[in-house]
């Protein structure tokens, strides 16, 4: 199906939030992610199923000054 993930249209297989980011081999536990604007908590990526045409926001801290 065809979603936009960080602003990018990308075809994926995954229909789960949490198989998402398997398949974009996000690792680690510091990111966190908005589906169509709404921030979704991580109780939620693994039953929150995907959508054609849904927006993937996936938010990672960066260190700067």
């Amino acid at each position: 199906m065809r979603v936009m993930v960080n602003g990018e249209a990308r075809e994926i297989v995954s229909t789960r939030v949490d198989a998402l980011l398997s398949e974009l081999e996000y690792e680690g536990a510091h990111f966190a992610i908005a589906l169509n604007y709404d921030v979704l908590p991580r109780s939620k990526w693994a039953e929150t199923r995907l959508n054609s045409g849904d927006e993937i926001e996936i938010i990672t801290p960066r260190q700067g000054g």
